[in-house]
């Protein structure tokens, strides 16, 4: 069953979602050759419980991390540990806050220092992938009216879509229904309605879309080793289109 909120609820949302924002900002700073991704998953924890809130992932099913930090081939659920971040890598976080019963939701690629021009590449078409697909989130659409605007998009600039991994609801629960491929035909699924929250999260890979999990049970990386990145924004579906809630008030 799809849970679509009330304007009481989508506030709470938009507060952690704020929060979720303000992490990525204080993160950003802080991503540079030298820093481990454990130490940028502490700072991270402290600054989402310094506003009230807690990591959303922190124990989830398990996980030992208060963020994701997926790094070059690792494409999601990278545990926060001892890697160094070197000179052109790249990092995918993802993260969660859990505000006043709510969950915001978002992950970004960034790079690391000096990256490639192809691999930039890489990062602006996966942003932008997001964005193709938020065109078609409005009330009275279809569901994959997003998801075939994302591949398409990806597709023509000749990368890969990852099929094993797909946006959600999100809300009370971290994830809720609908299930949001970013791969299909248009004209699919439920019809997007008023005060449904969804987290859409495109995740593309350089080379071949197959992926595999690390023996750890959660790393999941690309099978053929090529780089890979994941943007995502927790969104709300409004009378006349959507809204972001995961992105800064400044617009940042």
């Amino acid at each position: 069953m799809i849970i679509t909120k009330t304007p009481r609820e989508i506030a709470i949302m938009r507060e952690a979602g704020q929060i979720v924002a303000r992490t990525h900002q204080v993160l950003k700073q802080h991503i540079k050759p030298g820093i481990t991704t454990l130490e940028l998953d502490r700072i991270a924890e402290d600054y989402i419980r310094s506003q009230g809130a807690t990591p959303s992932f922190k124990g989830y099913n398990g996980f030992t991390g208060s963020v994701c930090a997926s790094v070059n081939e690792e494409l999601v659920h990278g545990i926060p540990g001892k890697r160094v971040l070197k000179d052109g890598d790249i990092i995918s976080i993802d993260i969660g806050a859990y505000y006043n019963g709510y969950h915001g939701d978002s992950a970004w690629t960034y790079p690391v220092g000096t990256i490639s021009e192809e691999t930039q590449r890489l990062l602006d078409v996966t942003e932008e992938s997001l964005y193709k697909g938020l065109e078609h989130a409005k009330a009275g659409g279809r569901l994959t009216d997003i998801s075939h605007a994302i591949q398409a998009y990806v597709e023509s600039n000749d990368f890969s879509v990852v099929r094993e991994y797909v946006g959600h609801g999100v809300g009370q629960d971290l994830h809720e229904e609908p299930q949001i491929p970013h791969y299909g035909p248009p004209g699919k699924g439920p019809r997007l309605k008023t005060g449904m929250t969804l987290a859409i999260e495109p995740m593309v890979n350089a080379g071949q879309r197959y992926v595999r999990t690390l023996t750890d049970n959660w790393t999941v990386v690309t099978v053929d080793g090529s780089m890979c990145a994941h943007f995502e924004h927790t969104i709300a579906i409004t009378d006349d289109g959507y809204e972001i809630l995961t992105k800064l008030d400044s617009g940042e």
